[in-house]
């Protein structure tokens, strides 16, 4: 019985686990690399063991960083179940789908400009593959154990991080001992507006926790709002735009709800509010499906008709319509991913707006290294879209008390609810963060915490 580290290890992207129990191998994960380039090259690399030799995948979420190479992980020869929530399930049908279109259109563009090599250049898979994998899904609910292969039982808890987030808590028996190991997941920020607060686990043998603001607090929420309403009030007497990259499942439905229950407040009726990404509005419809899965709040509203919707909403479905928002030189408040700024419509709309000083860009979430959106947040004065150089004249706010993760306190909270102070892997954190969160858990509780290591493993 035991477990290796094979992503998110010293980094916030690339989350896998491998776990032998017996004659029986599962993953938790299997997530694409995310950031630079150079970086994203790693996820055509061989995986580091035999597809055809893993039994089961459990999912915790449907963020690419988690489920990003399940196609590939197909492609390759896994023919298993892939377990997670029905909530996930439903997100995977979307974002697997448009993951795939992307590598579809990023290895076109590679063709083109190696037109006259031998060898073109292939996708990493395609959307045929994300559809071919979504049949091995299998959804499960929350709190309820689920015997998946013979001596593997889980049971996924809500995490509190995106709908249908899990928190997964794996008991192990190979007939001679038995474990239990409960990965956190991606843990969610405590009073997210939309989703309920990460439950709470009190026993394990091993605890693999994200760490992912490790060595950061985020705002109170209400502070955190009245910041975001501050903005757009003052936004009003500048009458530029407002660029909002926003991931495409989380960020943009907490977004528009609070859109619409502060719509008088910050004056958003003067403002023109366009929703840019295909992919974000049929997540949102699957955020309305799943209402049940939400908080009281949310839970009141759900009955009463869309909770996503505002009056002045425009959604954008097609190429043209996207493009023509471009044509809008003040007055619009625009939504589109990427969340990070590495791809999707978001970059158009920086092209044409991000060298008039009139305008404001918001960052609302985590940004990666190497990212562009990073590089926003850390004051470059310059960026590169499409190939060309861009000089940063929109005034650039980074709110991050919007985050989806828990914070340093919020990770501490959650793992006092374990008795016994189990031993703890860190992963899915940059390493400052991760050194941080480590000391603060070993003085704390005089818990046994170590860092992850890539391909390193741990006998049970």
């Amino acid at each position: 019985m035991q477990i290796t580290f094979l992503g998110a290890t010293r980094e916030v992207t690339g989350s896998c686990t491998l776990i032998k129990c017996g004659q029986y191998r599962i993953l938790v994960d299997c997530g694409l690399y995310q950031g630079s380039r150079e970086y994203e090259r790693q996820n055509a690399d061989p995986f580091p063991f035999d597809p055809t030799r893993i039994d089961a995948v459990v999912l915790s979420h449907a963020h690419i960083d988690h489920s990003g190479r399940i196609p590939l992980l197909v492609k390759r020869g896994f023919t298993g179940p892939v377990y997670t929530h029905h909530a996930t399930k439903d997100l995977c049908e979307i974002m697997l789908v448009d993951s795939g279109f992307l590598a579809e259109r990023e290895a076109a563009w590679e063709n083109r400009k190696r037109k006259h090599r031998d060898e073109p250049v292939e996708p990493l898979y395609t959307r045929d593959d994300a559809m071919d994998a979504h049949q091995q899904f299998e959804g499960l609910a929350y709190a309820k154990p689920v015997e998946i292969l013979p001596g593997i039982t889980v049971t996924l808890r809500d995490a509190g991080h995106i709908l249908g987030s899990a928190i997964v808590d794996l008991h192990l028996n190979d007939g001679k001992k038995e474990k239990r190991i409960v990965f956190s997941g991606d843990l969610g920020h405590t009073g997210d507006p939309i989703l309920r607060n990460p439950a709470q686990v009190r026993d394990a043998d091993l605890v693999v926790m994200e760490s992912t603001y490790g060595d950061r607090l985020h705002r109170d929420w209400q502070e955190t709002w009245q910041e975001v309403g501050d903005i757009l009030k003052d936004s009003e007497s500048r009458r530029g735009n407002i660029l909002i990259p926003a991931f495409t499942v989380g960020r943009t439905q907490e977004l528009l709800l609070m859109f619409k229950l502060h719509f008088e407040e910050w004056g958003l009726d003067n403002w023109q509010v366009f929703l840019d990404s295909p992919m974000a509005t049929k997540a949102t419809k699957i955020y309305e499906k799943h209402w049940r899965l939400e908080n009281r709040q949310i839970r009141s509203l759900g009955g009463n008709g869309p909770v996503f919707s505002l009056p002045n909403l425009h959604i954008a479905e097609s190429v043209d319509d996207s493009m023509g928002i471009n044509r809008i030189r003040s007055g619009a408040i625009i939504i589109a991913g990427s969340g990070m700024c590495t791809g999707g419509r978001i970059r158009h709309h920086l092209r044409y707006n991000i060298s008039r000083a009139g305008n404001q860009i918001l960052v609302v979430g985590f940004q990666a290294r190497g990212t562009t959106g990073r590089m926003l947040v850390d004051g470059a004065r310059t960026i590169n879209l499409f190939g060309d150089s861009h000089n940063v004249n929109a005034t650039v706010h980074t709110v991050g008390g919007l985050s989806a993760h828990a914070d340093h306190q919020g990770l501490i909270d959650w793992y006092n609810h374990f008795a016994d102070q189990p031993p703890v892997q860190l992963v899915h954190g940059e390493e400052d963060a991760m050194e941080v969160l480590k000391a603060a858990l070993e003085r704390r509780f005089q818990a046994d915490v170590a860092i992850a290591d890539y391909h390193q493993t741990l006998r049970l």
